[in-house]
């Protein structure tokens, strides 16, 4: 049961979004802060063009809560800025639009290049807007204590996560090797939430693994980042030099990463349209295949599950829609949109959903998700014994 009494927030978020909302366009605010009592002064504080807005009420909380709050020393004047924006940000009511302070900004960028100390969770958030995981990575410390797709976590080390950012989770999550960090989860079909203490660990991400099941090529995406296009182009060299008879894409608990990535490995197998994206207009544009693929022809077969998502399922939502692939395995994840990413000054960052993606015929799968051609699901009895039944049914199909 998510909290009930939390109405405050919405109230401070819809105060600071009005100040954010009316300073973003502006770059020189300048923070002055003296003895024990903190002196706050900003420059430029005429409105925007085309914009009205009371900024009163606004200002009579920044000038009285350097005055009047008790601890002086919790009057950061950049915090202060900071949660204005974020809480801007917030107000639109999408999780995936959120405001980045420089720490946060660049531990995403230190994710999607490959590299972070964590403990490898991958979050999101699911359609009753719960903070959930999309997908914990292989070999991390999340996977190997048995945390799963869309299991939602309710609290990060006995704080709710009610109203919580992404970044926010993420910085509570992430830390240093060899600390601790308890999450509790709810998981789906359950009534009974349980606690996971994970220990962070250096997380090194490989972007793609190939391995050989006789003579076809098994090719693992783990995620698409700044190395995945280079790795999957020495992965189909493999394959096509050792005379594959087929390949299977193996996306499972892939949380995404760059919608470009994910064109360029579907014009491995496509010709003309990948994706189609959609503006606020309803305007659509489609993305064709990039260059030409080397696996045009032979068999190939996907391996999707509740992990997967994002650019995974458009790389896969493509094979299915346009007939050139099977999809093997369980609903993937359903995150049918695009995010602008906008680095700011000193540091932060803004990401902003700024489109809708749609397979080629032009479904969109947001909070769906795509479902398989053959449904397979992965129990925990199979994951216990080592067994893999949708790698099994996949080998079968390409044969």
């Amino acid at each position: 049961m998510w909290p009930k009494n939390k109405f405050l927030p919405y109230l401070l978020v819809a105060l600071v979004a009005l100040f954010a909302g009316w300073q973003l366009g502006h770059r020189d605010l300048e923070f002055k802060k003296h003895n024990f009592v903190p002196q706050i002064s900003l420059v430029n504080r005429e409105p925007l063009k085309d914009v009205t807005v009371d900024m009163s009420l606004f200002w009579k909380v920044w000038e009285v809560l350097p005055q009047q709050y008790i601890d002086k020393s919790k009057i950061d004047p950049n915090k202060m800025l900071y949660g204005a924006i974020s809480g801007m940000v917030a107000s639109l009511g999408d999780p995936y639009t959120t405001f980045l302070d420089p720490s946060q900004n660049e531990a995403v960028s230190s994710e999607l290049a490959g590299s972070f100390d964590g403990v490898g969770i991958q979050l999101g958030y699911n359609k009753d807007k719960q903070l959930v995981v999309i997908a914990p990575l292989d070999g991390t410390p999340a996977q190997k204590a048995g945390v799963l797709p869309k299991d939602a976590i309710v609290k990060i080390d006995g704080k709710d996560t009610f109203d919580m950012t992404l970044p926010q989770a993420v910085s509570m999550i992430r830390g240093a090797s060899g600390t601790t960090v308890k999450i509790t989860i709810l998981r789906p079909a359950e009534d009974k939430t349980r606690d996971i203490t994970l220990t962070r660990s250096k997380i090194n991400v490989k972007s793609v693994e190939l391995v050989w099941r006789d003579n076809i090529a098994v090719i693992k995406v783990l995620r698409f980042g700044e190395q995945t296009n280079a790795e999957w182009d020495r992965a189909i060299d493999e394959a096509v030099s050792k005379q594959a008879k087929a390949i299977v894409v193996d996306v499972r608990n892939n949380p995404g990463g760059f919608l470009n990535s994910a064109v360029y490995l579907g014009s491995e197998f496509l010709k003309g349209t990948v994706v189609v994206q959609e503006d606020a207009s309803g305007n659509r544009k489609n993305f064709e295949v990039t260059r030409t693929g080397r696996w045009l022809d032979k068999p190939v077969v996907s391996i999707i599950n509740g992990g997967s998502a994002s650019a995974s399922e458009i790389l896969t939502g493509a094979l299915q829609d346009r007939g050139r692939g099977k999809l093997v395995g369980e609903q993937s994840f359903g995150k049918g949109t695009v995010q602008e990413v906008i680095n700011l000054d000193g540091g932060a960052g803004l990401h902003v959903t700024v489109l809708k993606w749609l397979v080629p015929s032009g479904k969109w799968i947001n909070e769906v998700g795509l479902t398989p051609n053959v449904k397979v699901e992965m129990t925990k009895e199979d994951r216990d014994a080592g067994r893999d039944p949708q790698l099994d049914k996949a080998l079968e199909l390409v044969k």
